[in-house]
Parts: structure tokens; C-alpha cells; sequence
């Protein structure tokens, strides 16, 4: 037994969902860096321009700096109440004019003289982001470059940080959530062509050997060609059994007529009881051969036309008058009301005369053999898009729990010698074949009714 599978809508989900998520994470990554440089570039502009109003505002007197510290350097970076902020101004000779004397970047990171410099430090037992700008001063009595230190902790920037992830988080979850809605979408659309092709080959009738004519893309062009090479295939063996079955038959009628000659000359001599009764059963068992001979002949005829010949308008009610002349002989040994019920305008459907001829014979034929023992009724009536063939008679009918059996080959032969099991299943083949029906009705007050459904417009051939 062939292990199962994954379906290919599982494959492809499963495999587009870990691109996807792949992905996400990718984004989710570069969001959370992206959004960390975000807010410290948005901070440290902030201390920058806190640096430089700060180192604007040192003053030479009397050859020595003096700085008063402006307020509105601190006003921006005071927003935030989570921070503190730290600071420091060294003269051009080093020492610290006011603020904290601790605060310093790393020696390795001081920028050259004249370059503003944001790094991060640690300060009072706190991780801090400083800002380090300078300013010349080219005085006579003082020469140099000024430094100022703005420090502040980073509370804030990781704040903002989390809010733009954050939300950076949920664009990129809401986009996830539409792209695998669309990969369901996509995966199911990609594969409606084999469902499709499940389908067309699911609904098929067992006996249906046409090829499988689906349209389909250009990946699943290689599967249809050998589904169809396999059809091919088995339609040459069921052909050659066809005319094997055909040829047989046709190679019996000829010593089984022979055969029946001859026992019809014995019954004429005289015989014993017993000699009698047996020559009774051989004629019953000849004229069985004989019938089914003919069905089997008849059946690769059906089977041969049903794909060979193309649909043309046919008059059911004139075709139904012909096989009832053929289907019941003169030389009945009973008497038969036969009785046909038709509208008076012509009722036009699309389908092969022949076909469609023997399969109302065989009913009749069924009719007279198995039941009927005084009275045939045959009504044809059109109902929308269809036209009904009514075939009613007075015999006891075919039992309901039958009516699946009777209409397969050799489904349900009869025991009496009359019957071969194939009448029935010929009509409701043909019937099949022009997009109809065989249908039965339980016998009532009237009698037991065989309905032949047939589509107006046929069933275009393949």
C-alpha cells in the first residue's frame, strides 16, 4: 500500500508560510535596528544642539572663559521626566568650567579638534549617550579649543524604540496576516485545474472511454497525455473483447439456428413422455442461446456506435411505431392489446435512430418475454427539455430491490430460460449515451411501467 501523502495545498502552504515567516522575522530584525538608530538620531540631534548653544555662550573677560549656561539649551532634552541629563564645559586648558567633573568620553573615542562626537559612555553607574563638540578660540590672551560634554540616559530613546518596533511589529504582522489570506488564496486558485481534473474524472461513467478533454496548465499537460495514452489503451482491449464477443456470436447463430431447426423436426416424430419433456428443455435452452446470441451481437453494435456515430434528428414518435412493428411478432402465441399513446406533432430529439431503436425494442422485447399477459401500453409526452417513452404492462413487474441489478450486463438473468440479463442494461446504456434516463414504477392499479427519459438535445459525442 502506497504511503499517503501530504496534499500539494499543504506542501505549498506549508512551504510559502516558512518564506513568510522568514521573512517577518527578517523585517521584524531590521525594524527594531532601524527604529533603535531612528530614535537615537532623533535624540542626538537634540543633544548636539544642546552642545552647541552651551558652547555659544562661553565668553572671554579679561582673558579668562566665563559661561553663563542657557536655559533653552535643557528645555528639549528636560521633556522627558524618565532622564537625567548630565554635563561638562572644559576651558582650553583642560580644566572643567562647570558641571560634572567626571563625565569624559572614552580617550579612544575623542573626535580630532573641531569635530562633534555622540557616543555612548557609562556615567554614575547609568548608560548614558554623549555629546562632545569643541570651539576654537583664537584670542590673544586665550588659545585653545573649548570642549562641552551634554550627556543624558537613555530611557527615553529605548522608549521610543519599543513604540516604533512596536508598531512596526504590528504593520508587519497585519501584512502577514493579508499575505498568507492571499497564499491561501493563490495556492487554491493555482490549484483549481486539478480539482478540476479530479472532478471531470471522478463524474465519469465507468464505461466512459473518451479521452479526458479538461483544460488544464501547462504542468499538468503531461499527466492528462498519459491518463489518456492509458485510455487509449484499454480502449483497444475492451474493443478487441467487443469484437471477440461479436465474432462469437455471430459464429453461433449459424449452428444454433441450425440446432433449432432440427429439434423442431424431432418434436414432429413421436417420442416418449419423458423423451418429450426433454426435447421441450432443449428447445428452451436453444432459443436461450439463440437470444443471447442476438443480444450480444446487438450490445457491440450499441458499443460501436455510441463513439463512432454522430447525433442527427431523429422523430421518436415514428421511430417508437417502427420497433413496436418489429419487437412483437404476428405469430404471438396470446392475444395482445398493444396500444400507443402519442402527441400529434412530431417529437424532434438529437441522437443515433439505430441505437435508440433497439433500445425500445429490447424494452418491448422485455415486456413480452417477462410479463404482459394480455395488454401493452406504450405513451410518449414531452416534459421541458425532455421527452418520456412510457412503456406499461399487466405482468408482475420487476421487484424494487432489482431495479439496480437489472440494469447491468447479466445483472439479473432470468431463471426460466427466457431472458439473458442484457436487454435492460443495452437501453439504459444507449439511454445513457443521448444524456437520459431508465427509470422504473412500481405497478399500481394500472401495471408496472419501464420510463426511457431522453434530453431533447442529446448528448454531443466526444
Amino acid at each position: 500500500m502506497a504511503r499517503r501523502e501530504p496534499s500539494l495545498f499543504i506542501r505549498l502552504f506549508a512551504l510559502m508560510s516558512l518564506v513568510l515567516v522568514f521573512g517577518a522575522a527578517v523585517l521584524m530584525t531590521a525594524a527594531w535596528y532601524s527604529a533603535r538608530e531612528a530614535a537615537d538620531e532623533a535624540y542626538d540631534r537634540l543633544l548636539l544642539g544642546a552642545a552647541y548653544q552651551i558652547a555659544d555662550a562661553i565668553q572671554v573677560q579679561d582673558g579668562k572663559p566665563e559661561i553663563e549656561l542657557p536655559v533653552s539649551a535643557f528645555e528639549l532634552l528636560a521633556l522627558s521626566d524618565r532622564d537625567r541629563i548630565f554635563y561638562r564645559v572644559l576651558d582650553p586648558a583642560g580644566h572643567t568650567m562647570t558641571g560634572y567633573e567626571g563625565l569624559d568620553v572614552p580617550a579612544d573615542e575623542a573626535p580630532a579638534s573641531g569635530r562633534a562626537l555622540v557616543e555612548n559612555a557609562r556615567f554614575d553607574g547609568e548608560i548614558v549617550r554623549v555629546a562632545r563638540v569643541s570651539r576654537r578660540f583664537d584670542d590673544p590672551q586665550m588659545r585653545g579649543d573649548a570642549v562641552v560634554l551634554v550627556a543624558q540616559t537613555v530611557e527615553a530613546r529605548r522608549a521610543l524604540a519599543r513604540d516604533l518596533t512596536l508598531r512596526s511589529f504590528i504593520l508587519v504582522g497585519v501584512m502577514g496576516a493579508i499575505a498568507i489570506g492571499g497564499t491561501i488564496f493563490a495556492v487554491r486558485r493555482a490549484l483549481a485545474p486539478i480539482g478540476r481534473l479530479e472532478v471531470a474524472i471522478r463524474q465519469r461513467d465507468p464505461l466512459d472511454l473518451t479521452l479526458v478533454n479538461v483544460s488544464t496548465p501547462r504542468e499538468l499537460a503531461p499527466f492528462v497525455a498519459e491518463i489518456n495514452g492509458f485510455i487509449e489503451r484499454l480502449r483497444g482491449r475492451v474493443e478487441l473483447m467487443q469484437q471477440f464477443i461479436a465474432d462469437a456470436a455471430h459464429q453461433l447463430r449459424t449452428p444454433l439456428a441450425a440446432l433449432e431447426g432440427q429439434v423442431d423436426l424431432l418434436s414432429n416424430d413421436e417420442v416418449t413422455p419423458a423423451g418429450g419433456k426433454h426435447l421441450e428443455r432443449i428447445r428452451a435452452r436453444t432459443r436461450q442461446l439463440s437470444r443471447l446470441a442476438n443480444q450480444l451481437l446487438s450490445h457491440a453494435m450499441v458499443a460501436h456506435r455510441e463513439r463512432a456515430v454522430a447525433n442527427a434528428p431523429v422523430d421518436l414518435t415514428e421511430l417508437t411505431r417502427r420497433a413496436l412493428d418489429e419487437a412483437i411478432p404476428d405469430t404471438l402465441e396470446r392475444d395482445l392489446l398493444v396500444t400507443l399513446h402519442a402527441p400529434p406533432e412530431p417529437l424532434i430529439v438529437s441522437g443515433d435512430p439505430v441505437n435508440l431503436a433497439e433500445a425500445i425494442k429490447n424494452i418491448l422485447d422485455n415486456a413480452v418475454r417477462h410479463g404482459a399477459p394480455g395488454r401493452i401500453t406504450v405513451r410518449l409526452t414531452r416534459r421541458l427539455d425532455m421527452v418520456v417513452v412510457e412503456v406499461e404492462d399487466d405482468g408482475p413487474g420487476i421487484p424494487a430491490g432489482q431495479w439496480l441489478r437489472v440494469v447491468q450486463r447479466f445483472g439479473a438473468p432470468s431463471s426460466d430460460g427466457k431472458g439473458s440479463g442484457l436487454g435492460l442494461s443495452i437501453a439504459a446504456e444507449v439511454l445513457a449515451a443521448h444524456g437520459g434516463a431508465l427509470s422504473f414504477v412500481e405497478k399500481g392499479a394500472f401495471g408496472f411501467v419501464v420510463v426511457m427519459s431522453l434530453s431533447v438535445k442529446g448528448r454531443e459525442l466526444a
